[in-house]
């Protein structure tokens, strides 16, 4: 097929009907790039030559060099069946699992996918990562669901949504699928959606290709072959019947007879044996005619690639597939389009009627100009703004090449004559060194780009649409606006901008649209002052934002940025913020400390996003600092044998507890409860510190978004609102309260999910702040679900007034101190803190004053639950404001303004809630540290989740790479038919950095390790552990100079945070030697 023109693009596009999205999928180096450039070729854009070697996608230098994929790429091509003509949108996806938040945003957009296989690796890890992403993003399943339910009149069992916990919602394969015909849920060559491919090689094939070859030479009917050729039959020549059971009988199965034996005899004649008399009889019965050149290469695989490339083309077997089996634009299903639009606790059924109206405008996909446009931007890319085609040259036409030799003739004629005038020259010499500057002081300027899909009306250039901002609300959002126009009212989270812009994705090229249908795919400029990274587009208020990417890898590499000099801060500054919006996956913060922090989800991406800062974002030199690890602290139950595994008795225990040390306002009792006092004697908290079970923590990890629902719903209840949920988060709730209540089982944990006080840190984290004060029944964190369920709803305004003055404190003295631990200041995770005391006895004189009011304290929560650094500026700031309010007016002076602030700082001491609640805030804080250094304290690392490909021969180097960076194998088994080793262990984040190179030169490149987070493990070490026992003395010796890995983590955050390290520099320095001495 030749080159398609522009015009043949446009037209296609108008047909929804016969437009296919898809992305690419595989794991890294498995030949998606490769199979693209066979695509690309087949339409004329690249030469079938430099297919699968010019990798015409990677259009980055970096790609090229490393020989992978970095970011998702999209590219329109043609394709014609017979009379239909269809448009491809074809999205080439990263297979390395540091960019999969890359195949997250092509998934998105796509309706469909390409999953290639490596028939010598089979299905490895990233492929069943990118597979999950698909069901996730309701790619295939709902076309699965839409294919059973199709059948549902036929069969008794039908496949029905379960509802789970999680914040994604999963089908239940094995729900009716006894009686029901699930053979279109599988990948099988009879299905047709299965093609046998060598992309190097340029060939491909479909089982119904060879069918209806072989069904005209052999006589048998195509239908039987279609069935046949894939599976356990043999063709028995004397019966000229086919026959089942090859393989017990030991016979060649139908497929290796009539399919692999042709093509395993074409590569033996030609790559093997290079017989030219039987590549000539071969090329005769294949009908195929190559070029001199060709057949008189150097190389055989050349004469091979022209010979399969015109008898089994690889590009028309797999688009004839996605042609066919692929849904369109139109085949959208309703379950989808309502995941798409109910986000977070709302459900789609109780949005406003005007946003379920446009459920029909996703489902015809229509082009009409009555339609509501429907964008979603999945991410921002950037471009040079050179490339752009507004901004390249376009060819001169002849008038306009006369008109330019015109004045080249008179400039030349013009100098001249100034040279015969001028005797010095001087004027020369300026003038040529002042017009070479124009272009110095040019600089190159970059723009970004949308990666966008239509998906209801018709976008053209110039329109203006709203921005859906992620919370934004469509029921407030009509109420205040009804059209699109430049001067919008202040709608929160609603913004409006004009689409600059429409490109044509074409790999490296882009091509200027005035207007793209619905069901494409497309590029839009002019947003990057409205979008930072993804972001829902529309021309009706009405649309809910859609929901947020869900990406695989979690950024979890950490490095500190800083300019090499300190005069380009700003250009630093300018250059993150560009990283941040370019990147989906890159995170930039700013830390207390002020430091800019670069965010990663690993070691490849993390040197990309730095190289993009040297050469296209900041475009200044940069020092980044060594990686910032995470860790957090958590506490666990007393030890019963020590470091030798002897029988503790009662050492450990003595010497935990004189850990703490008591003063005036500080008690520690022997069973671990804390009790410390407020410095004005008005308030006594006491805490306890307990270990919560692994499988709580791990629960509490995984449903954060639904604690971060529940917080909401609470928070609304306090200020009398309601949050409308639906009806699965309800039971998600429900569901994580029940398996709370099966998980914290025994005495000390008796109605411990009723009493629960708050989450931290942030409110949503995995600790837990329990209620155990005597005598005060505060309404429980699940009330907003007794009420949602109909139940107490005359009770709730009883119950809501039985919270106590100074609630609000404790929580926010628990949230600052789940947030830095003692230890190394890191987050604490699997913590639970009892308040067993909380007394409060004012003197006479306050009594008359009101509590604080529940706004007060809300934002005074608000301002400590972020973080120490912040609250500390908002209280500053708050102070400043206050004391601004406050001076009775700017004539009085310095003095008066001096002499009132003495006098409202003495009222202060005295009377005033403000202080009061500050001292509660730290003395709650205070409490939960010591009570967290009274228990056994330990530091948790991140693991990452390491499976490993290697021979037989390189096994042992993995393991002796593995051993010395910490790492634990989990598993190893042997891959069925091949000789490679599937090795799954887990490796500490701290010791994965420079892992994959290293595995890589102690295997000779025979071993590829895919690292991705996994979890956190308390590491078995204690920090502060010394030798104690007798045991412990003679195996350690008395400074147990062995190395301690926990001690030596813990010790690396507090030097980096600037933290007191307690470590001797010198140890005996009246026997050091000098140099001079020792020789």
């Amino acid at each position: 097929m030749g080159y398609t023109s522009l015009d043949k693009i446009k037209a296609l596009q108008k047909n929804p009907a016969n437009v296919r999205n898809l992305c690419i999928l595989a794991h890294v180096d498995h030949g998606k790039t490769t199979l693209a450039d066979s695509l690309v070729a087949s339409n004329g854009i690249i030469s079938s030559r430099l297919a699968g070697k010019l990798r015409y996608l990677d259009s980055r230098e970096d790609e090229q060099i490393r020989g992978i994929t970095m970011k998702s790429s999209a590219i329109s091509l043609h394709y014609a069946s017979g009379e239909k003509d269809y448009l491809i949108n074809l999205i080439d996806s990263p297979g390395h699992v540091d960019f999969s938040s890359e195949v997250s945003t092509a998934v998105r957009l796509c309706d469909g996918a390409i999953v290639i296989v490596d028939a010598v690796e089979g299905v490895c890890p990233q492929v069943n990562a990118v597979t999950g992403s698909l069901f996730t993003s309701k790619v295939l399943e709902d076309r699965a669901v839409k294919e059973e339910r199709a059948e549902e009149d036929k069969e008794e069992g039908d496949i029905e949504p379960a509802e789970c916990p999680g914040s994604e919602q999963v089908y239940d394969w094995s729900a009716g699928l006894e009686d029901s015909d699930d053979s279109q849920l599988y990948f099988s060559p009879d299905q047709g959606n299965v093609v046998f491919a060598s992309a190097i090689d340029g060939w491909g094939f479909s089982i119904q290709q060879f069918a209806q070859i072989h069904s005209q030479r052999m006589g048998i009917r195509a239908e039987v072959l279609l069935k046949t050729l894939w599976g356990d039959f043999y063709l028995n020549a004397k019966a000229k019947k086919i026959m089942k059971g090859a393989h017990a009988k030991g016979k060649k199965p139908l497929f290796v007879q009539l399919v692999l034996d042709n093509i395993w005899s074409l590569y033996d004649a030609v790559v093997t044996r290079r017989d030219k008399e039987k590549i000539e009889k071969m090329m005769m019965s294949l009908g195929v005619k190559v070029m001199t050149r060709d057949s008189r290469h150097s190389d055989p695989k050349v004469l091979l690639s022209a010979i399969c490339s015109q008898w089994l083309p690889v590009s028309q077997a797999v688009l004839f597939m996605v042609c066919d089996k692929l849904p369109s634009p139109l085949d959208m299903t309703s379950e989808r389009i309502e995941r798409l639009m109910s986000v977070g606790a709302r459900r789609f059924h109780s949005l406003p009627l005007q946003t379920q109206e446009l459920k029909t405008a996703f489902m015809q996909c229509s082009s009409d100009d009555t339609a509501p446009v429907i964008v979603f931007v999945s991410k921002m890319f950037m471009v040079d703004a050179k490339a752009l085609p507004q901004n390249k040259q376009r060819p001169l036409t002849q008038e306009e090449m006369a008109q330019r030799r015109e004045l080249a003739r008179q400039r030349h004629t013009e100098r001249l004559a100034a040279i015969q005038q001028t005797e010095s020259g001087e004027g020369n010499a300026q003038s040529g060194s002042t017009t070479p500057a124009k272009p110095e002081e040019e600089e190159e300027k970059e723009t970004f780009v949308a990666f966008a899909r239509v998906y209801s009306g018709v976008v053209r250039r110039g329109q203006k649409v709203f921005v859906m901002g992620p919370k934004y609300d469509p029921a407030q959002g009509l109420r205040m606006v009804r059209i699109v126009s430049a001067c919008l009212p202040p709608v929160p989270h609603l913004a409006c901008c004009t689409m600059d812009s429409l490109y044509l994705l074409m790999g490296r090229e882009l091509e200027e649209l005035e207007e793209v249908p619905s069901g494409n795919v497309l590029g839009i400029g002019g947003l990057e002052e409205c979008v930072l990274k993804s972001a829902t587009l529309s021309t009706s208020p009405a649309l809910p934002p859609f929901i947020p990417l869900n990406f695989e890898a979690t950024p979890i590499v950490r490095v500190a940025i800083e300019p090499k000099h300190p005069s380009e801060m700003p250009k630093l500054v300018r250059g993150m913020r560009l990283l941040n919006q370019a990147d989906p996956c890159a995170e930039v913060l700013i830390q207390e400390t002020g430091e800019h922090v670069l965010v990663t989800a690993g070691e490849v991406h993390l040197q990309r996003c730095l190289d993009d800062l040297r050469e296209r974002f900041a475009k200044i030199e940069i020092s980044a600092s060594k990686p910032i690890i995470p860790f957090r602290e958590t506490v666990i139950r007393p030890p019963k044998v020590d470091m030798v595994n002897e029988d503790l008795g009662k050492q450990q225990k003595v010497a935990v507890i004189h850990q703490v040390k008591e003063s005036d306002t500080l008690h520690l009792d022997p069973s671990g409860l804390v009790t410390l006092t407020t410095p004005n004697r008005q308030a006594t908290v006491g805490v306890r510190a307990i270990p919560l079970p692994e499988e709580v923590t791990l629960l509490l990890e995984g449903s954060a978004d639904l604690i971060r629902t529940l917080e909401q719903a609470g928070q609304a209840q306090r200020e009398g609102r309601t949050l409308d949920m639906s009806t699965w988060t309800l039971d998600a709730l429900m569901v994580l309260k029940s398996r709370l209540e099966v998980l914290l089982q025994g005495r000390k944990w008796r109605n411990a999910v009723d009493r629960i006080w708050a989450f931290g840190p942030r409110r949503y984290g995995p600790n837990i702040l329990l209620n155990s004060v005597e005598g005060y029944q505060r309404p429980s964190v699940w009330h907003c679900l007794e009420r949602e369920k109909g139940e107490k709803e005359g009770g709730a305004k009883a119950e809501a007034s039985a919270i106590r003055d100074f609630d609000n404190s404790v929580v926010s003295g628990f949230q600052l101190a789940t947030l830095s631990g003692p230890m190394c200041e890191e987050p604490l995770m699997g913590v639970c803190f009892s308040v067993e005391r909380w007394d409060m006895n004012f003197p006479t004189q306050r009594t008359h004053l009101d509590s604080v009011t529940e706004e007060d304290s809300n934002s005074l929560d608000a301002s400590v639950s972020e973080s120490p650094g912040e609250a500390a500026g908002q209280q500053e700031a708050s102070g400043k404001a206050g004391g601004a309010g406050e001076t009775p007016s700017q004539a009085e002076g310095a003095v008066a303004g001096a002499s009132q602030g003495r006098r409202r700082a003495e009222v202060v001491l005295v009377d005033c809630y403000g202080p009061f609640s500050g001292q509660l805030i730290a003395a709650v804080k205070e409490a939960c540290r010591h009570a967290f250094q009274a228990k056994p304290q330990r530091l948790m690392a991140a693991m990452y989740t390491c499976e490993i490909m290697a021979t037989a021969e390189v096994l042992g180097r993995v393991y002796g790479v593995l051993g010395k960076r910490e790492g634990r194998v989990l598993q190893e088994e042997m891959k069925e038919g091949t000789e490679m080793f599937i090795i799954k262990a887990v490796l500490p984040v701290a010791e994965s950095f420079g892992f994959a190179d290293e595995i890589r030169k102690r295997t000779s490149g025979l071993a590829s390790p895919q690292l991705v987070f996994s979890h956190w493990e308390v590491i078995s070490s204690d920090p502060s552990w010394v030798p104690t026992t007798e045991e412990e003395y003679l195996h350690f010796g008395e400074k147990a100079d062995s190395a301690n890995q926990a001690l030596k983590y813990m010790n690396g955050v507090r030097r980096r945070k600037g933290l007191y390290v307690e470590e001797k520099i010198v140890e005996h320095g009246e026997k050091q030697r000098t140099l001079s001495k020792n020789k």
